[in-house]
């Protein structure tokens, strides 16, 4: 990269602060995901028996899986608040305020009485945490691949975004593995007695490691030279957002659609079905995406360094039309109940989530002005997944119920795939623009 990188705007990141600050979000982001995956992991697992009893073991899962769709009902809430605030004061002070509230909430449910100990206020506080926990991760994303996207150069803005989003993956895997672990090593009624509670707990050591870490990471060098003039300032960003980007707002949705939806039915949906559908063991179901998310780590930067050099809409309309072929494959292998074919499932899906993935952060930050680039983000990210990953569990669950087939989903998977192909053909490109091109072009 030379001896700088400079932003946007003109002012100057160093390669080591561009690698210091490119470390802390994704650390960063990995914990805060990492509680966020953590209750949907748990919900297909645990939460059910403990929360929700139910003489039927699917509708106490779909029961669960409805307070895992809370937190995304509250996430584009935080998106709002935090994109307005980030636009007004910075995207630093908002990352360290969602990373405690996500780190209280996490620990606190770890903490909670059961429905046996204290009847429907068991469930009733699950649920206000998850809100919690929600309007936490709804401001987190949004800031966090801005900090490190506006402190990295155009020609390699892919890149430097995607490990934000590698991070997100990481704390799909941190999650996993620590329910896979604790649940290798306990019996069932010890799992279900106790040990579930401890990777909850454990946040409170991570929160703390983020947090260390965060203090240290600079203030957007492009948002700083914006936030000079007064002016430029947006009073209302969010509205503005609505107002000015409404094509970019759809696109940007499209974008999220399937993504969204294909991510957790592969890594929360596949364990039901594993384990009810199929019989198979909880670690069966665990190791398999345990091992695709590891893989995943590792393609998301691997797909958004290839949108810096090919364009964004063809990586991404790539995953998106792989994903709905993989969607049937995806399913055909499940039902093979061999852990060999279940790992290649979860690899392959993961694989094509990836390239959606990898280019995604770049290309919605692509899509705003600095001065409304918190709350755009926030808002096409955050609003699509309430009608896609908040939904995708339950109605992949419901499916099931009502057919006993992992074909239906398959279905449901591909249309949303479609949909966002077709929204990745129509987005216009914008590899290699600056910042100032973008801000200028408004």
């Amino acid at each position: 990269m030379g001896d700088s990188a400079m932003s946007s705007t003109g002012a100057v990141s160093s390669p080591a602060t561009l690698r210091k600050v490119v470390a802390a979000s994704m650390i960063g982001t990995t914990i805060e995901w990492y509680d966020f995956f953590l209750y949907g992991t748990a919900a297909a697992l645990v939460f059910n028996k403990l929360f929700f009893p139910s003489s039927e073991p699917l509708v106490g899962t779909m029961l669960a899986f409805a307070t895992y769709a809370l937190g995304f009902v509250a996430r584009p809430l935080g998106g709002i608040v935090f994109g307005h605030f980030g636009d007004r004061i910075g995207r630093k002070k908002l990352l360290m305020l969602s990373l405690v509230l996500m780190g209280g909430a996490t620990v606190l449910i770890g903490l909670l009485p059961t429905h046996d100990q204290v009847g429907i206020w068991a469930p009733a506080m699950l649920i206000a945490l998850r809100l919690v926990q929600g309007f936490a991760v709804g401001g987190e994303w949004g800031g966090a691949v801005l900090i490190v996207a506006e402190h990295g150069d155009a020609a390699r803005r892919g890149l430097w975004a995607s490990f934000p989003q590698a991070g997100v993956a990481a704390g799909s895997l941190l999650a996993s593995g620590m329910l896979a672990a604790m649940a290798a090593f306990q019996s069932e009624a010890d799992f279900l007695a106790w040990g579930w509670r401890v990777p909850f707990l454990l946040s409170a050591v991570l929160i703390g490691v983020g947090w260390w870490i965060r203090t240290t990471v600079e203030e957007s060098p492009t948002f700083q030279e914006v936030a000079k003039e007064a002016a430029a300032i947006e009073k209302a960003p969010t509205l503005e957002a609505i107002r000015q980007r409404p094509r970019e707002l759809l696109i940007g949705g499209g974008l999220k659609f399937a993504e969204n939806i294909s991510y957790y039915v592969i890594t929360v949906f596949s364990i039901t079905y594993v384990t009810q559908q199929l019989g198979l063991s909880r670690a069966v179901a665990l190791e398999a995406i345990l091992i695709a998310s590891a893989c995943h780590v590792f393609l998301i930067p691997l797909f958004g360094a290839l949108s810096d050099k090919i364009g964004r809409r063809p990586v991404y309309a790539f995953g998106a039309f792989g994903m709905m072929i993989w969607a049937f494959v995806f399913f055909r292998l499940l039902d093979t109940a061999q852990p060999g074919m279940i790992v290649l499932a979860c690899v392959g899906a993961l694989f094509f989530h990836g390239a959606m993935y990898g280019p995604q952060a770049a290309f919605l930050a692509e899509m705003f002005p600095t001065r409304m680039r918190y709350s755009g983000v926030s808002l096409a990210y955050q609003v699509t997944s309430i009608f896609a990953g908040s939904l995708a569990p339950l109605i992949a669950a419901a499916l099931l119920q009502a057919t006993g087939s992992g074909t239906p989903i398959a279905i449901y998977v591909a249309v949303a795939a479609l949909v966002t192909g077709v929204a990745a053909v129509l987005a216009r490109e914008t590899k290699g623009k600056t910042f100032a091109e973008i801000d200028a072009e408004a």
